[in-house]
């Protein structure tokens, strides 16, 4: 019985592994096509967000029928619960990736090369994997590690905004395209917001204390 449970979380990992790589793709993919002018780059993520998608029903699933069959109890219930809340964050990354996706068919020019977007969505797809990983790896200090990152992203996110505001003072032209920026910024700085929800539950599943109780 024990043997099958391990197949079956063994599987799990696996899935969410599958899972946190696909999110990291699309975020890597729309900050491609903002670099590089690269549509093809635009046009893949809504295929991601597809298999993101069906990544979150298939990892439901198969947490439903590891409780049904199963019935564990303590730690591994917890772990399997904190599973199901991971894998709805990591589908808002998938969506927020394709809101950013939306928005960077109509940011074009030098603009961009002005403010620390890539620097932002570096440390945001980092934020990404490392909240996986440790799941993956039981890994509580490098959850805590992830909710420590958040504080860079949110620094490189009110850089952004003073880079951006110091645009639009300099040249009005460019108005839009700043708050096309600001807005692909705000989703990147909610996709940390994320990671850090995926890395508390990972401390949850551990401690089995809620965050307010660590």
């Amino acid at each position: 019985m024990r043997a099958q449970f391990d197949k079956q979380l063994e599987q799990l990992y696996l899935e969410l592994i599958e899972m946190g790589a696909l999110c990291e793709d699309a975020i890597a993919a729309v900050i491609h096509k903002l670099l590089h002018d690269d549509e093809i780059s635009v046009d893949g993520v809504a295929a991601i967000e597809k298999e993101i998608n069906q990544k979150e029903r298939d990892i439901e699933s198969l947490c439903m029928k590891i409780i049904l069959r199963q019935q564990p109890v303590a730690g591994d219930l917890r772990m399997i619960s904190s599973a199901l809340k991971m894998i709805i964050d990591m589908e808002r990354i998938g969506d927020q990736a394709a809101d950013i996706a939306e928005i960077a068919k109509f940011v074009v020019g030098s603009t961009i090369d002005k403010v620390h977007i890539k620097d932002m969505a570096g440390a945001a797809i980092k934020m990404v994997t490392e909240s996986v990983d440790s799941f993956v790896k039981s890994d509580m200090n490098l959850a805590r590690d992830v909710i420590e990152q958040d504080d860079i992203v949110d620094v490189l996110f009110d850089t952004v905004k003073k880079e951006l505001i110091s645009i639009i003072r300099d040249d009005a032209d460019n108005g839009e395209q700043a708050i096309d920026l600001l807005m692909i910024a705000k989703y990147l700085e909610r996709i940390g917001d994320h990671a850090v929800n995926i890395s508390e539950e990972v401390i949850y599943s551990i401690t089995g204390k809620q965050k307010e109780n660590l």
